[in-house]
């Protein structure tokens, strides 16, 4: 295992959130973005945690997106950039399950295998944003400011199930791609750096850990598929 200096092999979990379906932007546009702080061990399967829910399953959850983990370092910059919002002052205000402080784009790789609490869990992809940030906060420019910050979080695929709780640990335990950070992989297929970068979105081939919709993306990109 490689990992940078950047990277902390041991993080405490701050909280664990789940959701449950809700309507959302109007009765026809339901939503489970809204995660809340749940209190001890939560079952880690291998579709997510036990008690969460996605609403539109076409583009949320799966095997792929079992798990989503935003840093809770980022909630400094939103309060910047839009203000004291009051889903800023608690944990999931970006409808993620886990939330940390130490662990950010930069330094996660995609195909990391973190031990989670007593699951193993696998990171497959960044979050690409939606709609649903910019009003779930209200109309402020998040889902924009995701793309430019590349503030974007990372999802899971769950290897091997088990349980968690806030106050567990995270534990780096494998690394197979150190050169392609959440961040790096997230600039090129979302916020347009293969344009400067285009070697890299050509080597980002190697990375077989990465979920099939940013592999489909890559081939986009790279005008492999209409």
């Amino acid at each position: 295992m490689i990992a940078s200096a950047e990277t902390p092999l041991s993080v405490p979990i701050r909280s664990i959130q789940c959701g449950r379906v809700h309507p959302f932007r109007d009765l026809d546009e339901p939503s489970a973005i809204g995660k809340h702080p749940v209190q001890g061990p939560v079952r880690v399967r291998r579709l997510g945690l036990e008690g969460d829910e996605q609403a539109d399953l076409t583009v949320h959850g799966g095997p792929d997106k079992a798990i989503h983990h935003y840093p809770h370092d980022h909630y400094a910059f939103w309060r910047q950039a839009i203000g004291a919002h009051p889903l800023l002052a608690d944990y999931g205000a970006f409808g993620e399950n886990i939330a940390t402080d130490g662990l950010t784009e930069e330094a996660v790789c995609i195909g990391d295998r973190w031990r989670l609490g007593t699951a193993l869990v696998e990171v497959s992809q960044g979050r690409q944003p939606c709609w649903k940030l910019d009003h779930r906060f209200d109309g402020a420019a998040v889902n924009l400011g995701v793309v430019k910050s590349r503030r974007a979080g990372w999802y899971y695929r769950v290897v091997e199930e088990g349980a968690v709780a806030a106050g567990d640990a995270m534990e780096l335990v494998a690394r197979p791609w150190p050169e392609w950070s959440v961040q790096r992989v997230f600039g090129l297929l979302i916020a347009g750096d293969h344009k400067r970068d285009p070697e890299g979105l050509e080597a980002l081939g190697e990375v077989s850990a990465l979920a099939a919709p940013w592999v489909r993306r890559r081939a986009k990109l790279l005008g492999l598929e209409g």
